[in-house]
């Protein structure tokens, strides 16, 4: 069987995300949908390249992207730097034809898209996003309810991304929080709710946008006695319509003091509704309007459905289809779809054109939020 080697760039948080999908994989998967091997670790300086290599049992630590995207034996190719770093590595990879997994956002700016959409003519490897949000037995099973058509007509929606880091002021000004590195709640948070809304029931025709940042200033993460200006966005919250009509509010925030790592998700419809929450990730309720609600009630209210590790096979239901989901979980199916892909020679969903359409609407949110004007996407 050929091992798949892959080159991991970025050693962060999310690379770490990225490299435990690989060593649990067996667990999830029987069989796995390829046999792979982390072979290089590449970050933007050699000791964390050299701790992350030592980490995962690479051969090679570098700080030279083009050694991963360049190297003849490298049959995929992981993203996972900040932002402003995807698109000279995404261009060399589709360049060398390699299968490319690839973290949000695509890159950094939408005219840098647009040149990935045209590289994307020539190339012909397996590339996907890691919108693992889609990848929870839950979210899978509302896509499912809302294809068969249980919602009827979609009404409205509500969807929000909340966190709270950013409403302490003393929080230090972080990579991601800054416009250098492409970063703000836009590209961090609110990529993943539009591409959730997008593939649940869009797409989106057009918006208006409101940004908020908090703190003029927040101390410098080298330097807590210093202090260093703040120019990406804490928060956005924004009024869409739908192609189908349908209108509601989508809100991306670091500002949701309370709130940790919370995707709130309603979608109402004529004959029925669905709401998630990402900190129940467990379960998926439904409302069933064309119930009958007499006597006193009748059967008519809400249905948890226990999604669990429910997933199609080849995933296993490991540990049980009854034990609590985490996060994490979604990653590793996330990977497992990207792989399965790779090893049936297929394109994998959502794409980089998916990554393409997610950054021209962030491109609209921030364009609005900039005009105080309605965007037509």
């Amino acid at each position: 069987m050929k091992v798949y080697q892959v080159g991991i760039l970025g050693f962060g948080f999310i690379g770490k995300v990225h490299a435990y999908g690989y060593a649990t994989l067996p667990f999830y998967y029987d069989p796995v949908p390829l046999a792979a091997k982390i072979t290089h670790v590449v970050t933007g300086r050699m000791e964390t390249a050299e701790k992350g290599r030592q980490l995962v049992g690479a051969d090679v630590a570098a700080t030279d992207y083009r050694v991963v995207t360049e190297n003849p034996a490298i049959d995929i190719v992981h993203i996972c730097t900040p932002n402003h770093f995807h698109k000279d590595a995404l261009l060399s990879a589709m360049r060398h034809q390699k299968h490319i997994y690839c973290d949000k956002p695509l890159v950094a700016a939408a005219p840098e898209a647009e040149e990935v959409r045209a590289a994307l003519r020539d190339y012909r490897g397996t590339a996907q996003m890691t919108f693992q949000n889609r990848f929870f037995p839950a979210t899978m099973r509302a896509k499912q309810l809302i294809d068969e058509g249980v919602l009827g007509q979609v009404l409205q929606f509500r969807v929000a991304y909340l966190h709270g880091g950013s409403a302490d002021p003393a929080a230090p000004l972080k990579w991601k929080l800054t416009a250098e590195a492409g970063g703000g709640v836009i590209a961090d948070l609110a990529s993943h709710v539009l591409d959730l809304l997008d593939w649940l029931v869009g797409p989106i025709r057009r918006l208006t946008a409101a940004t908020h940042i908090a703190y003029p200033e927040r101390p410098s993460p080298s330097d807590p006695a210093g202090r260093r200006g703040v120019d990406a966005e804490d928060c956005v919250v924004l009024l869409a319509q739908l192609d189908s009509g349908a209108v509601g509010t989508i809100e991306a925030t670091k500002l949701a003091s309370g709130t940790e790592d919370e995707i709130r998700l309603e979608i109402h419809g004529s004959r029925g509704a669905l709401r998630f929450n990402g900190t129940d990730p467990h379960h998926l309720e439904f409302h069933d309007a064309t119930a009958a609600d007499r006597p006193q009630g009748g059967m008519r209210g809400w249905t948890r459905i226990d999604a669990g590790h429910r997933y199609p096979s080849p995933a296993t239901s490991f540990p049980s289809p009854k034990a609590s989901l985490g996060w994490i979980r979604s990653h590793v199916a996330c990977l497992g779809n990207f792989l399965e892909a790779v090893a049936q020679g297929r394109p994998a969903v959502p794409g980089l054109d998916q990554g393409i359409a997610v950054q021209h609407l962030m491109d609209c949110v921030q364009r609005s939020a900039a005009g105080k004007c309605w965007v037509e996407v």
